[in-house]
């Protein structure tokens, strides 16, 4: 449920994977405090479904690009796409990842570790890279990294998602660091496992095994990672950056 009001009237704000799970839910809230929405995501079908859902039946516009974040160019295509119908960017969520098999690292499929790297790792560096000229050009951004309680931690028989998020979470610190003089904070969340459809789709055995760690005892709900990241990515968050936000129920240890 929503409690506080956020404001982000007229911020153009981009959230990738942004179709379902906490991209979608990210983006209701986003609307709901005043953004204009831009959903990038790789599934053309989910795309048109949630343009509907988000749009509230015509009430509300919203701009989609069909992307590929693993590939640069397709990122640079999405961008400019943007930019064409709305003019600048004032947040960037980076949301896209999957997850990949459970397996030991010995018996890893090597290429579900490169597709995971390039999606999670690659694919939230081109979103950056392209968006950063943007946003310092403006004097003026926001970027919440979506990682991981797997990269803080990491999980057993699941080395590749808690490699590519402790990644994202050095990205983080770095890229915060280079651009602070910009007025864009650059910030990440490290959410426990929660009910979208990727961690659903991993063993039943890996879902109790991160639930039992969480000493809430319960999976986070969209909306709490919804309700954290708005805050992060409003004017409000005019100081800090480079930080990492824990939305893991009480499992982080720091």
């Amino acid at each position: 449920m929503q409690t506080n009001a956020i404001e982000l009237t007229g911020r153009v704000a981009i959230v990738t994977g942004g179709a379902q799970g906490i991209g979608l839910t990210v983006g209701h809230r986003l609307l709901a405090s005043g953004a204009k929405l831009v959903v990038w995501d790789i599934n053309e079908a989910q795309l048109a479904k949630a343009s509907a859902e988000l749009g509230a039946g015509g009430k509300r516009a919203v701009h989609t690009e069909k992307v590929d974040i693993a590939d640069y160019g397709s990122v640079v295509a999405a961008l400019e796409g943007t930019l064409r119908a709305l003019g600048r960017i004032d947040i960037l969520i980076n949301n896209a990842a999957i997850v990949g098999p459970n397996a030991t690292l010995a018996n890893y499929p090597l290429d579900d570790w490169h597709q995971v790297i390039d999606v999670d790792v690659n694919g939230t560096f081109h979103c950056c890279r392209a968006v950063i000229p943007v946003m310092m050009g403006q004097n003026y951004g926001r970027i919440v990294n979506v990682a991981s309680i797997a990269g803080k931690e990491g999980n057993p028989n699941a080395a590749a998602y808690s490699a590519a998020k402790a990644a994202v979470i050095a990205m983080t610190k770095s890229l915060g660091k280079e651009v602070a003089g910009h007025d864009i904070a650059v910030n990440c969340v490290t959410p426990a496992v929660a009910r979208t459809p990727g961690a659903m789709e991993q063993s039943p055995e890996h879902i109790s095994y991160m639930l039992g760690k969480i000493p809430r005892g319960r999976f986070l709900e969209l909306d709490e990672a919804a309700a954290m990241i708005a805050w992060l990515v409003s004017e409000e968050n005019s100081f800090t950056t480079g930080a990492v936000f824990d939305l893991s129920g009480g499992r982080a240890t720091y």
